[in-house]
């Protein structure tokens, strides 16, 4: 049975401690959404979406085109007109098969240990949601928070159906999905310059590579 990212939905009571992990580069080693196309359209396909997209994606890397649209483009040129089913099926197994792989030991031993003190866990990533809710449901995670995909006629359309969940997008998102229960602590964990507007955000704040990541209970505040 599909997951549908509106299965993640918010508490109705206050929400004590709150977990926001960034995926890619956090939890997992690489960059999963190129890893989820080439595992979905094969290894020609996904170096022909390379190259009719590398305009976008180097005016990307070269701050003259925006990150949503350099992603969208890919995504367009390697994916657009699956069918809806045929693309959930796509991640589902992706998810299942090779998703797990990528996931860091330690990671995933932090993210064990966070649910196990009944901590909320919330996936927030400017990769698609499309596969990550499959992966984070069978994670433990209470909700997913990641850039959506349009579908159009049952087809994907190329398109991005939210912004690109990175950036302030993060905030925006996390702040959303808190409504009127905002935590009363939270836990941010990232990688890159796409996490710093959440890790600033949060009371306990770790960055991949600025210190050993530190235990949950010796954690100074941010």
């Amino acid at each position: 049975m599909p997951v549908s990212s509106k299965q993640f939905q918010p508490p109705a009571q206050s929400q004590d401690i709150v977990v926001a992990f960034d995926f890619d580069g956090t939890i997992s080693t690489s960059d999963s959404l190129r890893d989820f196309v080439r595992h979905a359209v094969g290894p020609g396909r996904f170096t022909l979406g390379l190259i009719s997209a590398s305009p976008w994606l180097l005016g990307m890397l070269l701050g003259l085109c925006d990150r949503a649209s350099a992603k969208a483009r890919f995504l367009a040129v390697t994916l657009a007109g699956t069918t809806q089913p045929a693309l959930e099926e796509m991640a589902r197994h992706y998810a299942e098969t090779r998703l797990p792989l990528l996931v860091r030991p330690d990671m995933a031993a932090r993210i064990r240990e966070h649910r196990q003190r009944g901590h909320r866990l919330v996936l927030v990533s400017a990769s698609p949601a499309l596969y990550l809710k499959y992966w984070a449901s069978s994670a433990g995670f209470d909700t997913v928070l990641a850039t959506e995909l349009e579908f159009r006629d049952g087809r994907f359309t190329g398109r991005l159906a939210s912004p690109n969940c990175w950036g302030p997008q993060k905030v925006q998102r996390l702040q959303q999905w808190f409504g009127d229960n905002p935590p009363h602590s939270l836990y941010a964990y990232g990688d890159s310059r796409g996490d710093r507007e959440m890790l600033a955000l949060a009371d306990h704040a770790w960055l991949r590579g600025s210190i050993v990541m530190p235990q949950i209970d010796a954690w100074p505040a941010h």
